[in-house]
C-alpha cells in the first residue's frame, strides 16, 4: 500500500526505499544500520543487558517530557501537523511540571533528578 511505502521513504530515503523493492533482497545488520532501518546491532549475547539499561534510562527520564516528546516526533512525521496545538500544550505542560523544575535544580545541584510524573 501507499501508506508503508510512504512511511519506507521518510525513513530511508528514495534511493534504498527503490532498492530495498526493485531487489527484494534480504539486508545484513550493517547494511541496515547504513540505511536508518535500524539504530544499532548487537551480539545477541550483549542484547538483553542492553535492553534493560536502555528502558531503565528512558526511565529515568520526566515521564511528561517522554509523553511530550513522543507526541512531537509523531506529529512531525505525520503527513499533516492538525495535531501541533496538542503537542504545544504538552511541551508547555512539561515546563509548568514539577518535574521541570526538580530537573533544574538537579542539574544546578549536581545530581541526578528524581522524576514524579508530575
Amino acid at each position: 500500500a501507499y501508506e508503508g511505502v510512504k512511511r519506507l521513504v521518510d525513513l530511508v530515503g528514495p534511493s534504498f526505499a527503490k532498492e530495498i523493492f526493485y531487489t527484494a533482497r534480504q539486508f545484513d545488520a550493517a547494511e541496515a544500520l547504513a540505511m536508518g532501518l535500524i539504530n544499532r546491532a548487537l551480539p545477541a549475547t550483549e542484547l538483553e543487558t542492553y535492553t534493560r539499561e536502555y528502558a531503565a534510562r528512558i526511565a529515568g527520564n520526566a515521564p511528561l517530557t517522554i509523553k511530550a516528546a513522543k507526541l512531537a516526533v509523531d506529529t512531525a512525521v505525520a503527513e499533516t501537523q492538525k495535531d501541533l496545538r496538542e503537542v504545544r500544550a504538552a511541551v508547555e505542560a512539561c515546563n509548568h511540571s514539577a518535574d521541570y523544575r526538580e530537573g533544574r535544580r538537579a542539574f544546578l545541584e549536581k545530581r541526578r533528578p528524581q522524576f514524579k510524573g508530575e
